[in-house]
Protein backbone atom coordinates (compact mmCIF):
# COMPACT_ATOMS: atom_id res chain seq x y z
CA UNK A 1 0.00 0.00 0.00
CA UNK A 2 1.39 3.51 -0.74
CA UNK A 3 1.81 5.94 1.29
CA UNK A 4 4.39 8.39 0.10
CA UNK A 5 5.34 9.06 -3.51
CA UNK A 6 8.82 11.01 -4.77
CA UNK A 7 9.05 13.08 -7.51
CA UNK A 8 10.35 12.65 -10.60
CA UNK A 9 12.41 16.29 -10.42
CA UNK A 10 12.89 16.26 -14.01
CA UNK A 11 9.14 15.13 -15.26
CA UNK A 12 7.27 16.38 -12.04
CA UNK A 13 8.37 19.47 -10.98
CA UNK A 14 7.92 22.96 -12.74
CA UNK A 15 10.36 25.34 -11.05
CA UNK A 16 10.33 29.36 -11.53
CA UNK A 17 6.88 30.08 -13.68
CA UNK A 18 6.96 33.95 -13.71
CA UNK A 19 4.24 35.93 -14.93
CA UNK A 20 3.52 39.48 -13.62
CA UNK A 21 0.03 39.84 -12.03
CA UNK A 22 -2.01 43.46 -11.85
CA UNK A 23 -5.23 43.96 -8.74
CA UNK A 24 -7.25 46.61 -6.93
CA UNK A 25 -4.75 48.10 -4.59
CA UNK A 26 -7.58 48.48 -2.09
CA UNK A 27 -9.05 46.31 0.77
CA UNK A 28 -10.68 43.51 -0.19
CA UNK A 29 -8.84 43.64 -4.01
CA UNK A 30 -11.17 46.78 -5.02
CA UNK A 31 -9.72 48.49 -7.47
CA UNK A 32 -11.54 51.97 -6.59
CA UNK A 33 -12.06 53.90 -3.58
CA UNK A 34 -14.97 55.60 -3.92
CA UNK A 35 -17.42 57.67 -1.88
CA UNK A 36 -18.09 55.35 1.24
CA UNK A 37 -14.67 54.28 1.59
CA UNK A 38 -12.66 57.41 2.52
CA UNK A 39 -12.53 57.88 6.12
CA UNK A 40 -9.84 59.82 8.68
CA UNK A 41 -9.31 59.37 11.84
CA UNK A 42 -9.98 63.14 12.63
CA UNK A 43 -13.41 62.90 10.44
CA UNK A 44 -15.21 64.16 13.73
CA UNK A 45 -12.19 66.64 15.00
CA UNK A 46 -9.39 68.75 13.87
CA UNK A 47 -6.21 67.43 12.37
CA UNK A 48 -3.11 68.99 13.59
CA UNK A 49 -0.23 67.30 11.63
CA UNK A 50 1.27 67.55 7.82
CA UNK A 51 0.21 64.20 7.03
CA UNK A 52 -3.09 62.03 7.55
CA UNK A 53 -3.83 58.38 7.06
CA UNK A 54 -6.97 57.53 4.86
CA UNK A 55 -9.39 54.75 5.95
CA UNK A 56 -11.20 52.26 3.63
CA UNK A 57 -14.13 52.18 6.68
CA UNK A 58 -14.58 54.91 9.68
CA UNK A 59 -11.86 54.32 12.27
CA UNK A 60 -14.30 56.36 14.36
CA UNK A 61 -16.85 54.19 15.14
CA UNK A 62 -17.14 50.92 17.01
CA UNK A 63 -18.76 48.64 14.85
CA UNK A 64 -15.45 49.31 11.94
CA UNK A 65 -12.71 50.73 14.45
CA UNK A 66 -10.91 47.18 14.45
CA UNK A 67 -11.53 46.30 10.48
CA UNK A 68 -10.38 49.55 9.19
CA UNK A 69 -7.38 49.75 7.12
CA UNK A 70 -5.10 51.96 6.28
CA UNK A 71 -5.21 52.66 2.32
CA UNK A 72 -2.74 55.52 1.70
CA UNK A 73 -1.02 58.89 3.45
CA UNK A 74 -1.31 62.25 2.21
CA UNK A 75 0.29 65.24 3.54
CA UNK A 76 2.04 68.26 2.54
CA UNK A 77 5.85 69.06 2.96
CA UNK A 78 7.62 72.54 2.28
CA UNK A 79 11.29 72.71 2.33
CA UNK A 80 11.17 76.00 4.53
CA UNK A 81 8.51 74.33 6.82
CA UNK A 82 6.06 76.97 6.09
CA UNK A 83 2.58 75.59 6.60
CA UNK A 84 3.51 74.26 9.78
CA UNK A 85 4.13 75.14 13.15
CA UNK A 86 8.04 75.44 14.81
CA UNK A 87 10.33 77.99 13.06
CA UNK A 88 14.57 77.45 12.33
CA UNK A 89 15.36 79.18 15.98
CA UNK A 90 13.66 76.06 17.59
CA UNK A 91 11.70 78.29 20.23
CA UNK A 92 8.37 77.55 19.27
CA UNK A 93 6.94 74.24 19.37
CA UNK A 94 5.68 72.45 16.23
CA UNK A 95 8.91 70.73 15.01
CA UNK A 96 7.98 72.34 11.48
CA UNK A 97 6.75 69.00 10.18
CA UNK A 98 6.07 70.25 6.69
CA UNK A 99 10.07 70.65 6.49
CA UNK A 100 10.89 67.66 7.67
CA UNK A 101 8.38 65.36 5.62
CA UNK A 102 10.07 67.58 2.26
CA UNK A 103 13.73 66.67 3.70
CA UNK A 104 12.42 62.82 4.48
CA UNK A 105 10.90 62.73 0.48
CA UNK A 106 14.07 64.23 -0.57
CA UNK A 107 16.57 61.86 0.77
CA UNK A 108 14.35 58.95 -0.43
CA UNK A 109 14.30 59.96 -4.47
CA UNK A 110 16.86 62.34 -4.98
CA UNK A 111 20.31 62.55 -5.94
CA UNK A 112 22.98 63.55 -3.69
CA UNK A 113 23.38 67.04 -3.46
CA UNK A 114 20.01 68.31 -5.22
CA UNK A 115 18.20 70.36 -2.76
CA UNK A 116 14.55 70.79 -4.69
CA UNK A 117 12.19 68.45 -6.64
CA UNK A 118 11.76 69.62 -10.07
CA UNK A 119 8.47 69.11 -11.97
CA UNK A 120 8.83 69.20 -16.35
CA UNK A 121 8.37 72.20 -17.75
CA UNK A 122 8.06 73.88 -14.31
CA UNK A 123 10.32 77.12 -14.76
CA UNK A 124 12.34 76.49 -11.12
CA UNK A 125 12.73 73.62 -8.78
CA UNK A 126 9.57 73.68 -6.25
CA UNK A 127 10.00 74.40 -2.50
CA UNK A 128 6.50 72.08 -1.61
CA UNK A 129 4.61 69.76 -2.83
CA UNK A 130 1.81 67.43 -1.50
CA UNK A 131 2.02 63.56 -1.41
CA UNK A 132 0.00 60.37 -1.48
CA UNK A 133 2.17 57.30 -0.26
CA UNK A 134 0.60 53.68 -0.31
CA UNK A 135 2.25 51.68 2.45
CA UNK A 136 4.06 48.59 0.96
CA UNK A 137 1.92 46.34 2.74
CA UNK A 138 -0.60 47.85 0.52
CA UNK A 139 1.19 47.95 -2.86
CA UNK A 140 3.46 44.72 -2.22
CA UNK A 141 5.57 45.03 -4.86
CA UNK A 142 4.87 48.46 -7.12
CA UNK A 143 2.13 50.38 -8.03
CA UNK A 144 0.40 49.55 -11.70
CA UNK A 145 1.61 52.48 -14.30
CA UNK A 146 -1.19 53.65 -16.34
CA UNK A 147 -3.62 52.28 -14.10
CA UNK A 148 -4.36 54.96 -11.25
CA UNK A 149 -6.75 58.06 -11.68
CA UNK A 150 -7.37 60.55 -8.85
CA UNK A 151 -9.94 63.13 -9.01
CA UNK A 152 -9.71 66.57 -7.16
CA UNK A 153 -11.95 69.53 -6.99
CA UNK A 154 -15.88 70.19 -7.56
CA UNK A 155 -14.29 70.98 -11.27
CA UNK A 156 -13.06 67.38 -11.37
CA UNK A 157 -9.37 67.77 -11.91
CA UNK A 158 -8.26 64.12 -13.37
CA UNK A 159 -4.96 62.70 -13.64
CA UNK A 160 -3.08 60.55 -14.43
CA UNK A 161 0.12 59.19 -15.38
CA UNK A 162 2.30 59.49 -18.56
CA UNK A 163 3.32 55.76 -18.02
CA UNK A 164 1.54 55.15 -21.46
CA UNK A 165 3.85 57.56 -23.48
CA UNK A 166 7.32 56.51 -22.55
CA UNK A 167 9.07 53.72 -24.17
CA UNK A 168 12.06 54.35 -22.17
CA UNK A 169 11.57 56.12 -18.30
CA UNK A 170 13.48 57.96 -16.24
CA UNK A 171 15.29 56.25 -13.25
CA UNK A 172 16.67 57.57 -10.65
CA UNK A 173 17.31 56.64 -6.89
CA UNK A 174 13.56 56.32 -6.82
CA UNK A 175 13.43 53.83 -9.31
CA UNK A 176 11.48 54.71 -12.24
CA UNK A 177 9.67 58.31 -12.33
CA UNK A 178 6.77 59.60 -14.49
CA UNK A 179 5.02 62.69 -14.87
CA UNK A 180 1.47 63.24 -13.35
CA UNK A 181 -0.63 64.46 -16.04
CA UNK A 182 -4.36 65.62 -16.64
CA UNK A 183 -6.31 62.93 -18.17
CA UNK A 184 -8.37 59.94 -17.80
CA UNK A 185 -8.41 55.69 -17.48
CA UNK A 186 -12.31 55.80 -17.82
CA UNK A 187 -11.82 54.00 -21.29
CA UNK A 188 -9.67 51.01 -19.89
CA UNK A 189 -6.54 53.04 -21.56
CA UNK A 190 -4.96 56.00 -20.37
CA UNK A 191 -6.16 59.12 -22.08
CA UNK A 192 -3.97 62.09 -21.47
CA UNK A 193 -5.67 65.20 -21.81
CA UNK A 194 -2.76 67.63 -21.74
CA UNK A 195 0.99 66.74 -22.13
CA UNK A 196 3.65 67.93 -19.31
CA UNK A 197 5.55 69.98 -21.78
CA UNK A 198 2.13 71.87 -23.40
CA UNK A 199 0.54 72.06 -19.39
CA UNK A 200 1.07 75.90 -18.27
CA UNK A 201 3.14 75.62 -15.56
CA UNK A 202 4.52 72.59 -16.47
CA UNK A 203 3.57 69.19 -15.01
CA UNK A 204 0.95 68.70 -12.19
CA UNK A 205 3.53 66.35 -10.06
CA UNK A 206 6.27 63.26 -10.40
CA UNK A 207 4.45 59.53 -10.19
CA UNK A 208 7.20 56.87 -8.58
CA UNK A 209 5.54 53.03 -8.44
CA UNK A 210 8.03 51.10 -7.65
CA UNK A 211 7.80 53.31 -4.09
CA UNK A 212 4.16 54.09 -4.28
CA UNK A 213 4.60 57.62 -4.25
CA UNK A 214 2.73 60.65 -5.95
CA UNK A 215 3.70 63.62 -5.71
CA UNK A 216 2.11 66.60 -6.44
CA UNK A 217 3.17 70.35 -7.35
CA UNK A 218 1.12 72.76 -4.59
CA UNK A 219 1.23 75.63 -6.95
CA UNK A 220 -0.52 73.72 -9.84
CA UNK A 221 -3.57 72.53 -7.52
CA UNK A 222 -3.87 76.07 -6.02
CA UNK A 223 -4.41 76.57 -9.85
CA UNK A 224 -6.11 73.99 -10.98
CA UNK A 225 -8.08 72.41 -8.14
CA UNK A 226 -8.24 75.76 -5.85
CA UNK A 227 -6.28 74.21 -3.40
CA UNK A 228 -5.41 77.63 -1.49
CA UNK A 229 -2.38 76.12 0.08
CA UNK A 230 -1.22 78.03 2.99
CA UNK A 231 2.17 79.07 3.11
CA UNK A 232 2.21 80.88 6.46
CA UNK A 233 5.88 81.38 8.58
CA UNK A 234 5.43 78.85 12.15
CA UNK A 235 1.33 78.36 11.42
CA UNK A 236 -0.54 75.39 10.91
CA UNK A 237 -2.38 76.04 8.17
CA UNK A 238 -3.90 72.73 7.59
CA UNK A 239 -2.84 72.09 3.94
CA UNK A 240 -3.79 67.92 4.18
CA UNK A 241 -7.19 68.70 4.96
CA UNK A 242 -7.69 71.10 2.01
CA UNK A 243 -6.43 68.04 0.13
CA UNK A 244 -8.46 65.93 1.47
CA UNK A 245 -11.26 67.57 0.99
CA UNK A 246 -10.75 68.07 -2.65
CA UNK A 247 -10.29 64.19 -3.16
CA UNK A 248 -13.81 64.07 -1.22
CA UNK A 249 -15.55 67.19 -3.27
CA UNK A 250 -14.05 64.75 -6.26
CA UNK A 251 -16.31 62.01 -5.81
CA UNK A 252 -14.37 61.29 -4.62
CA UNK A 253 -13.09 59.26 -7.03
CA UNK A 254 -9.72 56.93 -6.87
CA UNK A 255 -8.86 54.26 -8.75
CA UNK A 256 -5.49 52.37 -8.41
CA UNK A 257 -4.04 48.79 -9.14
CA UNK A 258 -0.92 47.54 -8.07
CA UNK A 259 1.89 44.98 -10.15
CA UNK A 260 3.65 42.34 -8.85
CA UNK A 261 5.73 39.28 -10.16
CA UNK A 262 4.41 35.75 -8.97
CA UNK A 263 7.16 32.95 -8.85
CA UNK A 264 5.39 29.72 -9.18
CA UNK A 265 6.30 26.05 -9.39
CA UNK A 266 3.78 23.54 -10.06
CA UNK A 267 4.10 19.75 -9.25
CA UNK A 268 2.62 16.86 -10.69
CA UNK A 269 1.09 14.47 -8.53
CA UNK A 270 0.90 11.00 -10.69
CA UNK A 271 -1.46 8.93 -9.32
CA UNK A 272 -1.31 5.64 -11.32
CA UNK A 273 -3.55 2.69 -11.02
CA UNK A 274 -2.74 -0.10 -8.30
CA UNK A 275 -1.61 3.27 -6.23
CA UNK A 276 -3.02 5.12 -3.23
CA UNK A 277 -6.12 1.95 -3.79
CA UNK A 278 -6.46 1.62 0.35
CA UNK A 279 -7.45 3.53 3.06
CA UNK A 280 -6.39 4.14 6.85
CA UNK A 281 -10.57 4.45 7.63
CA UNK A 282 -12.01 1.94 9.79
CA UNK A 283 -14.85 1.49 7.34
CA UNK A 284 -12.69 0.31 4.52
CA UNK A 285 -11.54 -2.94 5.92
CA UNK A 286 -13.13 -5.38 8.93
CA UNK A 287 -10.39 -5.09 12.23
CA UNK A 288 -11.14 -8.79 12.53
CA UNK A 289 -8.83 -10.24 9.85
CA UNK A 290 -8.18 -6.97 7.51
CA UNK A 291 -11.27 -7.88 4.62
CA UNK A 292 -12.55 -5.46 2.47
CA UNK A 293 -16.00 -4.26 3.96
CA UNK A 294 -17.33 -4.22 0.31
CA UNK A 295 -17.29 -7.45 -1.79
CA UNK A 296 -16.91 -5.06 -4.83
CA UNK A 297 -13.75 -4.04 -3.51
CA UNK A 298 -12.11 -7.51 -4.25
CA UNK A 299 -9.02 -7.24 -6.81
CA UNK A 300 -10.89 -4.04 -8.08
CA UNK A 301 -10.27 -1.78 -4.48
CA UNK A 302 -11.66 2.10 -4.53
CA UNK A 303 -10.49 5.40 -2.84
CA UNK A 304 -11.86 8.98 -3.24
CA UNK A 305 -8.94 11.60 -3.35
CA UNK A 306 -9.72 14.66 -1.14
CA UNK A 307 -6.50 16.21 -0.53
CA UNK A 308 -2.59 15.74 -1.55
CA UNK A 309 0.18 16.43 0.92
CA UNK A 310 3.79 18.00 -0.21
CA UNK A 311 6.17 16.41 2.72
CA UNK A 312 10.14 16.72 2.85
CA UNK A 313 13.11 13.97 3.76
CA UNK A 314 11.95 14.32 7.08
CA UNK A 315 8.50 13.29 6.57
CA UNK A 316 7.63 17.15 7.79
CA UNK A 317 3.91 18.12 6.00
CA UNK A 318 4.91 21.53 3.93
CA UNK A 319 1.71 22.02 2.07
CA UNK A 320 -1.51 20.73 2.02
CA UNK A 321 -3.61 21.06 -1.78
CA UNK A 322 -7.67 20.33 -1.21
CA UNK A 323 -9.38 18.82 -4.46
CA UNK A 324 -12.63 21.21 -5.48
CA UNK A 325 -14.24 17.35 -5.29
CA UNK A 326 -13.17 13.76 -4.30
CA UNK A 327 -11.54 12.32 -7.02
CA UNK A 328 -12.32 8.63 -7.71
CA UNK A 329 -9.15 6.39 -7.80
CA UNK A 330 -9.38 2.38 -8.78
CA UNK A 331 -6.95 -0.15 -10.75
CA UNK A 332 -8.56 1.21 -13.84
CA UNK A 333 -8.35 4.91 -13.61
CA UNK A 334 -5.38 7.12 -13.44
CA UNK A 335 -4.85 10.76 -12.71
CA UNK A 336 -2.93 13.65 -12.42
CA UNK A 337 -3.18 16.28 -10.01
CA UNK A 338 -1.45 19.82 -10.56
CA UNK A 339 -0.09 21.67 -7.52
CA UNK A 340 0.88 25.08 -7.81
CA UNK A 341 3.00 27.01 -5.01
CA UNK A 342 3.04 30.74 -5.81
CA UNK A 343 5.82 32.60 -3.94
Amino acid sequence: MSVFQRFDFENDVVENQRVVVSSGIFSGGDGVLEASQVFTQSNAGSITGSYLDIFHQDPNVGATSATAEVQFALGYANLDGSGSAGNTTKLNSGGRQSAALYRQFRNIILPPNTTRFTFTGASSGSKDFYFISFQRARMREKLDPGNWELRLGSSTLKLIDDSSTQTSPTVNEGGRVFNVVSGSIASGTASIKTAAASQPGGAFGLFYPDLGIILLDASQLDASASLATGRSSDTFDNNPKKLYNSIISGGPYFAARREEEISSTNYFVRVNNKKFNFSSNPTFATASDGSFTQATFFKDPKTFITQVGLYNDDNELLAVAKLSKPLLNSYSRESIVKVKLDF
